[in-house]
């Protein structure tokens, strides 16, 4: 008995982290259960009832079948892509500036980079949609893009700024030493080691454009410009249709694969450099 007792001493952490692995990973468990099921009505979309489960292919291969799904999808995946790109670019930018140089209201710059993170959700979007009116900007892809990018800028600079405060300066003297020219210098060797934090930072962003609902649904405003997220609480109203579980599930292996890509690349890095020291 005491072995026992001092197993769980020892192990206790490990426990933890397995049982929190467990609450966290269920709830997406259960939905990639669902993606086969054929519900008897689109109000029990989410009801798991091993009794009744009525296993299934047609969500998946039928996963356009609910009117205006892969609509919404493709808008939300557009958007999500282009508020990436520009919020990255953006983003990285800016986190040099703040890492590299020194000048006037850099602090102050730092503090409102972190306020949209900062902000309900609830007001950044009444404050955005107030003054899209204000200026007489119509409602559509062009305030949803603007809203998405405002804040995803924030998440961009935080990840970048803390790949490249780690970053050993000298490394790009050092390469300037060895007639290295300025941009030679930066593509060669600061953009390689900093191009994991900014291929972090958009994964994030997109994850966070994709996912958004409140602000989108304030600076949408009366157009018909419906991404993934309002269209499934729109369609909650009358019933969510099982081809949102698949296209979830979807959703969640292919960033599950980019995570384990990531993890495998670095392995295979910190393998050869074990292998040459």
């Amino acid at each position: 008995m005491r072995g026992f007792w001092r197993w769980i001493a020892e192990k206790w952490v490990l426990l933890l982290g397995f049982v929190l692995l467990a609450y966290l990973f269920v709830p997406i468990a259960v939905v990639m259960l669902l993606s086969f099921n054929q519900p008897a009505s689109r109000n029990t979309t989410y009801v798991l009832d091993l009794s009744t489960f009525d296993f299934t292919w047609h969500n998946w291969t039928d996963i356009c079948g609910a009117a205006g799904l892969c609509d919404s999808l493709m808008r939300s995946i557009y958007v999500g892509l282009s508020a990436t790109l520009i919020a990255t670019i953006l983003g990285t930018l800016i986190s040099f500036a703040l890492v590299r140089y020194r000048f006037w209201g850099r602090g102050s710059t730092n503090t409102l980079i972190f306020l949209p993170m900062a902000t309900p959700e609830i007001v950044m979007g009444t404050s955005l949609l107030t003054l899209f009116l204000g200026l007489q900007i119509p409602m559509g892809f062009l305030t949803i893009l603007i809203a998405h990018v405002m804040f995803c800028i924030s998440f961009v600079v935080v990840t970048v700024k803390a790949r490249l405060a780690g970053l050993d300066p000298r490394l790009q003297e050092a390469a300037m030493d060895l007639y290295a020219t300025p941009w030679q210098a930066f593509r060669l060797v600061i953009l390689p080691l900093v191009l994991p934090g900014i291929v972090a930072a958009a994964l994030l962003a997109f994850s966070l454009s994709f996912d958004d609902f409140i602000i989108t649904n304030f600076v949408t405003g009366t157009s018909d410009y419906t991404t993934f997220p309002m269209f499934i609480w729109g369609s909650n109203l009358r019933g969510i249709p099982p081809q949102v579980n698949a296209i979830a599930t979807a959703m969640f292996l292919i960033s599950f694969a980019f995570v384990i890509a990531g993890q495998l690349r670095t392995r295979r890095r910190s393998a050869r450099r074990a292998a040459t020291s």
